[in-house]
């Protein structure tokens, strides 16, 4: 067990309390972080020279440099809390219920996808794991999670912790009217929903100053009334530690609150977008040699004489194995039957025997709620 400094990874807006300055972490949780982000990055380079052979085509939109912030949520919630997000979604889907075999099967669009081939790579959904998927237009998932959250809130008895919403966006989506509405209606109805900007500082091709009438480009305070939290997307730790407390707010009772998580992308906007046209080599190289999520885990280990270099090397080895694997494995997959166009798209049996019944019927307030036997 080791304690960390959280000095100066976050900035709270209209809170009188913030998340703790600093936290423990056992070797255990620190290798478990390093293996999931490692595995991560190594997917997405997969996805990279996958797409570059053509064996996965459309979009694809990738999520190397931003791990920490996945798996720091993953950490800090449980499986009742909903998750959806942005197309930006191979890694989320990963860390919620998924394998490396099943995300790169779903990309190269065969039987044994995540989603059977039909999604592809915008389009991860487990409703298994509370994960309601990526989304392919830009902040069409935030009505989405802000109802996510309604249902949360509805299915809980009063009094007891609400499982929490969250909503993930890029800070190209953070002005959309639709993020306004449904914010504005999360704060009527005191919702357990968290709007979680990852500010990766390029909408598209667009920077952070160009595209953002707030001067300090701060999308933690966007909510206005709506209190907010500014996380160093980078350090997983800080990203464990700022959402359990922002968990806690909202599974409280307290309403909404607005989170940004600083990060950064490696590749361009999507794989056609070479990244280097608004943004120079160096830049990104500058990134990768200061605030790399995954070298931040390895300096907690090492420097704190959990592990030592040449354990890490053995471990990335080995997760290369795996992950290089898991796609050949993946690339046996059958391609989907022609039935699989059809399926899921109409029930099967729409009679009223079958028909879930609610345990409840809620009205506005609790006290009007209709119970059922």
């Amino acid at each position: 067990m080791a304690t960390f400094d959280l000095e100066g990874t976050f900035k709270t807006h209209n809170l009188d309390t913030a998340p703790p300055t600093s936290t423990e972490a056992t070797e255990e949780e620190l290798l478990d972080y390093f293996k999931t982000m490692y595995t991560m990055r190594r997917m997405e380079i997969t996805c990279d020279n996958e797409y570059k052979s053509r064996a996965i085509r459309g979009f694809c939109h990738l999520y190397d440099g931003q791990e920490a912030i996945a798996t720091g949520i993953n950490d800090a919630f449980t499986q009742e809390d909903s998750w959806i997000t942005s197309y930006r979604c191979h890694c989320v889907a990963l860390i919620r219920g998924g394998s490396v075999e099943k995300v790169l099967a779903e990309l190269f669009g065969l039987q044994n996808g995540y989603t059977k081939g039909k999604g592809g790579s915008m389009h991860f959904y487990n409703k298994e794991h509370n994960f309601y998927g990526g989304q392919g237009i830009v902040g069409a998932q935030v009505p989405v999670g802000v109802g996510l959250a309604f249902a949360n809130k509805y299915k809980t008895p009063e009094g007891e912790h609400m499982p929490v919403a969250l909503s993930a966006y890029g800070d190209g989506a953070a002005n959309q009217g639709q993020i306004w509405e449904a914010a504005n209606m999360a704060a009527l109805w005191k919702l357990p929903a968290i709007f979680c900007c990852e500010n990766n500082s390029y909408g598209m091709g667009t920077s952070v100053e160009r595209h953002t009438s707030n001067p300090d480009g701060d999308y933690y305070k966007m909510g206005n009334a709506i209190p907010g939290v500014k996380i160093d997307g980078m350090n997983v730790l800080s990203v464990r530690e700022g959402m359990k407390f922002v968990k806690e707010y909202c599974a409280s009772g307290n309403g909404p609150i607005y989170v940004e998580m600083n990060t950064y992308r490696y590749h361009g906007h999507s794989m056609s977008d070479p990244g280097t046209t608004y943004r120079s080599r160096d830049e990104i190289a500058a990134t990768r040699s200061a605030r790399d999520p995954i070298e931040f885990v390895k300096k907690c280990l090492i420097e704190n004489n959990m592990k030592d270099e040449a354990e890490l090397k053995e471990i990335e080895k080995s997760i290369r194995k795996e992950v290089q694997a898991a796609a050949k494995k993946a690339k046996s997959s059958p391609i989907p039957p022609m039935e699989e166009l059809y399926n899921y798209v109409y029930a099967e049996d729409g009679t009223k025997e079958k028909a879930e019944k609610q345990k409840f019927i809620r009205m506005p307030q609790y006290k009007n709620s209709v119970q059922n036997a």
